[in-house]
């Protein structure tokens, strides 16, 4: 077994115990820091107004959800081009090389 393939079974592993350890050993709701910190807001200080305003709210949240999941995705999608696009050259680059030595040596 090569390194790399050890680092990658290693980080897939820790991936898989990341993910089950919250749904096995955590008990309750997951909610989001949105609603926490409005009520923890509530709790200390109740006669505060919030100074900002949705520009629009989804009309449900589903969409809301929905939106939601399309940034995520649009930003995995940006994130795993540019990687790619380094992998790329960075393999281009090492041909590159290789051909000029191929080329110095004959």
């Amino acid at each position: 077994m090569t390194k790399t393939s050890k680092t990658n079974w290693l980080l897939l592993i820790a991936t898989i115990v990341l993910i089950a350890f919250p749904l096995l050993f955590v008990n309750g709701e997951f909610g989001g820091s949105d609603d926490q910190g409005t009520e923890l807001i509530q709790k200390f200080k109740p006669g505060y107004k919030a100074w900002a305003k949705p520009v629009w709210t989804p009309p449900s949240g589903e969409i809301e959800s929905l939106i939601f999941t399309v940034q995520g995705s649009l930003g995995t999608g940006i994130i795993c081009y540019i990687l790619g696009v380094a992998h790329g050259k960075k393999k281009a680059r090492k041909e590159l090389e290789k051909q000029h030595s191929d080329d110095k040596s004959a």
